[in-house]
């Protein structure tokens, strides 16, 4: 009786285990849905859509979140609307999948100078000069970036804006 209530269990365990492994894709191999809505969100961003650019990529994602290139697609559509902050998150996310992509240095290094973080971004210009040992395209842009500097920030002029003093 106890024997087959184990061995019951160790059947079931080792059949779900199989099943499991079986529905993985192998390697670096990213679902061609996901490959597809990638193409669709570009198209979309080329053609001036963004929101459906972005819909498409978000879409790619979620099928594959592996999709490296909709992270960086994804990046570049939130830097182009003003958000760096977010831009360098999936920046960030496009380096967790492959920590030496060029475009996702230069592209959070950008970012990070519009956020006004540069000595971070000079952080990224050095990994990108030590991958590419010697002078290349990403390290130009973003050491231009640099230089440029962060963008300058508008305030609130205090004379224009001084409010009326209040009679007791």
């Amino acid at each position: 009786m106890r024997v087959t209530a184990i061995s019951a269990a160790v059947a079931l365990m080792v059949l779900s285990l199989s099943s499991s492994l079986m529905a993985q894709r192998p390697g670096d191999e990213i679902d061609p849905r996901s490959l597809m809505l990638l193409q669709q969100g570009r198209a979309a961003q080329a053609a001036g859509n963004i929101d459906g650019a972005q819909d498409a990529l978000e879409s790619a994602l979620a099928v594959d979140p592996r999709n490296r290139d909709a992270f960086i697609v994804l990046a570049e559509i939130s830097r182009g609307r003003g958000l760096p902050g977010k831009a360098i998150r999936l920046y960030r996310e496009a380096l967790a999948l492959q920590t030496n992509d060029l475009s996702a240095l230069r592209g959070q290094g950008e970012a990070m100078v519009a956020k006004g973080a540069v000595e971070k971004a000079k952080e990224n210009l050095t990994k990108i000069q030590a991958i590419c040992k010697g002078q290349c395209n990403d390290a130009t842009m973003l050491s231009a970036a640099i230089a440029k500097g962060p963008p300058a920030t508008t305030t609130a002029q205090a004379d224009a804006a001084a409010p009326a003093s209040a009679k007791p």
